[in-house]
């Protein structure tokens, strides 16, 4: 652990929390995870994002005290949670905001920004990091408010500990939690309960999956349109990506979410597949099995774009 962070944890007052926007399990629960242990010892603490809680994370302790709006406040020390580039928490003065400012995350990419970082793309979640500092702070136990939070980023950055990255250290962070009192299945239930509109959007959006012919890869595609007229938002997809990547003999899955007219998301999933070397071949960027990048162009612009890199990574 880096005694910088301890030290700066341990020395100042008035702490902000933030991570990416848009948040998702691990982008939100590793910021309450953090902010309420803080404000548990005592420290001032902001946790901020620039875009609402969803609906799924609302039941994390601390989810109400998240602000949109800093106003003229300024900081001791900032945290940028699970975000490797600043432009992605969408307010890029915000380190000016603090004298001292500690980047976490466990995508290996970007990171020019922060005086200390802890960064280990081995790291199931960023909440796992989050752990990591906590458990060396000296005088800190995890409180059950903490603990439902940390497991929360761990359990949802491994896809309910299905995906490669939950490891030994994941499994044994969930378990240390359940110790403390957490109830694993109230986790499961929130984050899996959905409304009525997400499965209106969902209807539509499985009519619009592609195969590739020799079935490795898939995809699905959200429009502004299909979530204009369900009544939808983009955090009602997060787990559409889920459904192409369960479909047997598919490597490759991939989620188009238009942004704009001209602007789509795509978020990418594999098995074997390393999907971060093709998001960061497009200006994007992540994990060999979880990636995702921003394109402009028309939909069939941005497909035929993604496929054309991924068989060029594939011949290599």
């Amino acid at each position: 652990m880096r005694a910088d962070i301890l030290k700066a944890i341990d020395e100042n007052e008035h702490f902000l929390i933030t991570a990416h926007c848009n948040p998702d399990g691990d982008a939100l629960a590793s910021t309450l995870a953090l902010g309420n242990a803080l404000r548990e010892m005592g420290k001032k603490v902001v946790m901020y994002n620039v875009d609402p809680v969803p609906a799924k994370l609302a039941f994390l302790p601390g989810a109400d005290a998240v602000v949109r709006d800093l106003g003229e406040n300024r900081f001791d020390v900032g945290f940028v949670l699970d975000c490797g580039d600043l432009r992605r928490i969408g307010n890029e003065d915000l380190p000016s905001r603090c004298r001292f400012v500690v980047d976490i995350d466990h995508h290996g990419e970007g990171h020019a920004f922060g005086d200390c970082r802890l960064i280990d793309p081995g790291a199931s979640a960023t909440g796992a990091l989050v752990y990591r500092v906590l458990r060396q702070c000296p005088s800190y136990r995890f409180s059950t408010d903490v603990a439902i939070c940390i497991y929360t980023a761990v359990y949802s950055d491994t896809g309910a500990f299905h995906f490669s990255n939950s490891d030994r250290e994941a499994f044994a962070i969930a378990a240390e939690m359940v110790a403390l009192g957490i109830q694993p299945a109230r986790v499961a239930s929130s984050l899996e309960t959905c409304e009525a509109s997400e499965l209106r959007l969902l209807c539509r959006i499985l009519k619009t999956l592609k195969i590739s012919e020799d079935g490795r890869v898939a995809s699905l595609v959200v429009s502004l349109r299909d979530m204009a007229e369900t009544g939808t938002s983009p955090e009602h997809t997060e787990t559409f990506i889920d459904y192409p990547r369960s479909i047997r003999g598919v490597d490759v899955a991939l989620l188009f979410r238009q942004q704009a007219e001209r602007q789509y998301k795509i978020r990418m999933r594999s098995r074997h597949v390393n999907v971060g070397a093709l998001a960061h071949a497009l200006g994007g960027g992540g994990h060999a099995n979880a990636s995702g990048v921003m394109l402009e162009g028309t939909l069939e612009e941005v497909e035929k774009k993604v496929h054309a890199t991924l068989e060029k990574l594939s011949a290599v």
